[in-house]
């Protein structure tokens, strides 16, 4: 399996995701650099997080007109695999390859912090390997993570079980919801969403950062794992 990593002036998990995904693949991404034109030969296509052209204008507006962004495009309509985190989500909401958008935080203040979540659709090339249903730990750490759309297209992700994550209590959280759990304000507490075809994850949590015991738990890993197995033959 080959999968290509788009950096952009802005990004700082670039090098985090491309670890998360060189030990599932064990072999290193392509590094491609927004400017380019042209994708190499791979099976993945990820937009990591950060803060591309400095969140200048809107977050991800700008990184959305890069020139490589064409190609991003172009083959996520074939139905290519993408997966966009953080600010990768807000690039995929910019380009229209997934609805809604990404609002300032509903406090108006960045957050920093482990978030728990529920997958709430395991039959995907992004989330097979998750086999329970215990809530993840997930870092997440943003300013405008805030996914806005409006009511006809939520129950349209509803309906068609494109709701990949969800903000939830964790395993020793309380009994009634509190709002604690939703760190933006998101609706319906949506932490991330699949395109129709499901070949596209748009999702605000980093997995990223929770993929090596090192860094005090891997929730994070089975996303990885899940692509490598669905992609690798």
């Amino acid at each position: 399996m080959k999968a290509a990593v788009i950096v952009f002036p802005g990004s700082n998990c670039d090098r985090d995701v491309a670890v998360a995904l060189r030990r599932s693949m064990t072999r290193d991404p392509e590094m491609v650099w927004h400017g380019d034109s042209a994708l190499p030969k791979v099976d993945l296509i990820v937009l990591p997080g950060g803060f591309s052209y400095g969140d200048y204008l809107r977050s991800g507006a700008m990184a959305a007109q890069s020139p490589i962004i064409r190609e991003v495009v172009a083959r996520a309509k074939d139905g290519f695999p993408v997966l966009g985190i953080c600010n990768g989500f807000q690039i995929l909401v910019e380009t229209g390859l997934l609805p809604g958008a990404l609002l300032r935080n509903s406090d108006l203040r960045f957050v920093c912090r482990d978030v728990w979540l529920q997958v709430e659709n395991r039959q995907t090339i992004f989330t097979s390997s998750y086999a329970t249903s215990i809530p993840l730990r997930i870092p997440v750490a943003h300013h405008d993570g805030n996914y806005y759309a409006d009511e006809p297209t939520l129950d349209r992700l509803e309906e068609t079980d494109a709701v990949a994550f969800r903000y939830c209590r964790g395993p020793d959280g309380p009994d009634e919801a509190d709002g604690a759990a939703n760190p933006n304000g998101s609706a319906r507490d949506i932490a991330g969403i699949f395109n129709d075809q499901k070949n596209i994850l748009g999702m605000m949590p980093h997995p990223e950062r929770l993929a090596d015991a090192a860094l005090g738990g891997t929730d994070g890993q089975p996303l990885f794992d899940s692509l490598v197995s669905a992609l690798a033959g």
